[in-house]
This record gives structure tokens, sequence and C-alpha cells, in this order.
């Protein structure tokens, strides 16, 4: 009898039990997934995070306004989360500098961001890369930004500045206003697509079009699709809550034809065939010995002789990384030169005063048509320099 009873109420609150143990573990789980990659920036300074959202709220009321608003508030250095993962934004310039260039080496593993995971082309290149390939590959590249290999660019900037200074006053006389902000894109693809690929795009070139500026369109499109907040493809707005399920989201809704997904994915198989097409012409005219060791002095050049040197280099710079690191140059400087030259000049003209100084400076450099070097550039043009860098 006691026997029964006994087991009658096990029997009760086992169930209740149960429960109860498999609420706290889920309750532990999702503190886990959601907050343990918190806990690395616990300590930097930031608004309070919403539970799964992070601050994507802030960040769909105010916009990309919202960074100006907490670097007032918090100071230069401020977390922000996007969804599950944490940022820490830098809103300094000097801070910027001193993290881009002079610290990269110690970030050697930075987290992927969502849209990221979606693109094998942009995960491949330096910034994403990790472990032993981001230090080994940063050593065989890091000669290509020293100062002298760059001053041998000047010439290719200049030429693409005259022909882009050129096609102005032909689209005034065309449309009335010249659209400076796609002349700016325009020019900065033109002058980091030779410097990276070796490649006259002639976007700022009169009339020209055809394969170039449908490459570019497709460059345009897939900086576009980069986005982090819940105007993303469905995938990449679910990576930010729910990293686990993005992969499988964006495998499903790749096969659907019209989504978002879909459209990204397409443009991204376009472009990484047309730089592995840029790419096998140019290891074709190497064969031939067209392309001499030396004898360019482009991004993709220098890194296709620094993979010849050796056997470790070939194994380290497979033709897809080689791929990649191209195409970073262009994905990283295009979008962002552009909008900085269409800022500047939009300030400028704001400013007549400024104007009336920098044309100054400019017209007292030498006749029309002399070309700076890399020297002049560092020291002839201070006010250039400081209305530059405000």
């Amino acid at each position: 009898m006691e026997m029964a009873a006994g087991t009658a109420g096990t029997e009760s609150w086992l169930p209740c039990a149960t429960t109860v143990a498999s609420f706290a573990v889920g309750v532990v789980f999702f503190l886990f997934y959601f907050y343990a990659p918190h806990w690395g920036v616990r300590v930097v300074p930031g608004p309070p995070a919403l539970p799964v959202v992070g601050h994507l709220p802030l960040l769909a009321r105010h916009g990309p306004d919202v960074f100006c608003l907490l670097a007032k508030k918090y100071g230069p250095i401020f977390r922000f989360h996007l969804g599950k993962q944490p940022l820490v934004i830098v809103a300094d310039p000097e801070l910027c500098r001193e993290v881009g260039v002079r610290q990269f080496k110690s970030i050697p593993n930075r987290s992927l961001p969502a849209p990221i995971a979606g693109s094998p082309l942009h995960q491949k290149g330096l910034f994403f890369t990790r472990d032993e390939r981001w230090s080994a590959m940063r050593n065989t590249i890091i000669s290509l930004y020293q100062p002298s290999h760059l001053a041998g660019l000047i010439p290719t900037m200049q030429r693409c500045i005259e022909r882009a200074a050129d096609a102005i006053p032909a689209a005034a006389q065309g449309h009335g206003d010249v659209d400076f902000s796609d002349l700016s894109l325009k020019l900065a693809t033109d002058v980091i697509g030779q410097a990276a690929f070796g490649v006259d795009f002639g976007l700022t070139a009169s009339g020209r079009g055809g394969e170039a500026a449908e490459f570019v369109r497709e460059h345009v499109h897939s900086i576009t699709s980069l986005k982090m907040d819940l105007s993303a493809p469905l995938s990449v707005a679910l990576g930010l809550v729910a990293p686990a399920l993005q992969g499988p989201a964006r495998r499903l809704l790749r096969r659907v034809q019209g989504t978002a997904d879909w459209r990204v994915g397409r443009t991204n198989e376009r472009l990484r065939a047309r730089v592995d097409e840029i790419m096998a012409a140019r290891a074709r005219d190497r064969e031939r010995g067209r392309d001499g060791e030396g004898a360019r002095r482009d991004f993709l050049s220098a890194v296709l002789d620094a993979r010849d040197r050796s056997a470790a280099l070939r194994e380290l710079l497979t033709p897809d990384h080689v791929s990649a690191l191209t195409y970073e140059h262009l994905l990283a400087g295009s979008a962002t030169t552009a909008f900085t030259l269409s800022s500047a000049v939009y300030l400028v003209a704001g400013h007549p005063e400024v104007e009336a100084k920098l044309l100054a400076e400019v017209d007292a450099f030498g006749p029309r048509g002399s070309v700076p070097t890399a020297d002049d550039l560092q020291h002839r043009f201070p006010y250039l320099d400081q209305a530059s860098t405000c």
C-alpha cells in the first residue's frame, strides 16, 4: 500500500520536474547563445541592448545618424549590437588610423558579419581570413602598400582624373546638371580597377559601356546588398538574430526565383565568374610571356609574382584567394572614396571662401597639366590636406 502510494506520488510530480528542468535548460541555452558574444565587450560603453534584436530598433529609428548620436553620448569608442552580433565602433579619425593601420596586425580574427557569410568571394579576402593564413597573406602583400609602390600609381590616377574632368563639360551640355556622386564612383572604380586588376574599365570615358559597365553594375549591386539591417535579404536579417538559421534559410531562398537572396546569389556568381575570367586571362598572358614579372604595377600582377616564388606561396595564394584579395580592393575602396569625394565637393561648394583658397593653392602649383609627385602631394598642398581631413 505504502509503496503504491509512493509510486503514485512520484508519478504526479515527475512531469512537473521534467517541465521545469526543460524550461531551465532552455533559458540557459537562450542566454548562452544570445549573450555569450556580448560578454567579451561588456566593458565597452554603449546603450542597453534589447534581447534578440540588440540595437536594430535604434538603427531603424535614426538610420546611419545613430552612430553620430551614440558617439556624442558614449565617446569615440562604443559598442553596437546588430542583433546577436556585437560590434565595437571607432568614431575618431586618429583612432581609426591606429586600429586600421598601426594595430591591424594585432586583430587577426575578425567576426564574420551576416551579409559576408553568404558570399565566398568576400570571405576569402584578407579582411575575413583567419589564423595562420591571415598572417601569412598579410606578410606577403604588405610590401604592396609601401609608399614607393603607391607613388608609382600616381600617373594612373592622373590619367583617370583628367578623363573625368573632360567628361564634366560633355555631361553638362547633354543634361544641364552633373551627377557628381555618380562621376565620383566611376572615377574611383576606374582608378582602383587599374590599380587592382590592371584593367581600364573606361567608365569616365565618353561612350564607354558594355562589359565594363555591366561588371561595375554587378559590383555596385554586390556592395549595396551587404546590408546589416532589417532591410537586408531575409536570410541576412535572420542571421542577425539567429545566425545558426542563416545558412539553411539562404540555401532555401536562393532556390525561390525573385527573392532578394536569389538576386544576390545570381549577382555574386556572375561577379565571381568575371573576376575569375580577369585572373585567368592575366595568368595566360604571363605564360605566353606578354606580362613579364615587373611589367605591371597593379595588385593582381604583384600577387601573381609573389605566388610564383615558392610552392608554399602557391599553396597559400590559391586562385580563389587571389581573386578575393584583388576584388577586395575594389570593394573596400570604390564606394568609400566616391562618397568622400562627393561629400567634400558638397561641403566646399557651400563655403565659397574655402573654394577660393583651394583653387588658388592648386593653381599656384604650376602650369596647367603639371603632374604632382607623391612628395608634392604630401608637402605642397597644406590647405587641401586640411580641408580633406576636416
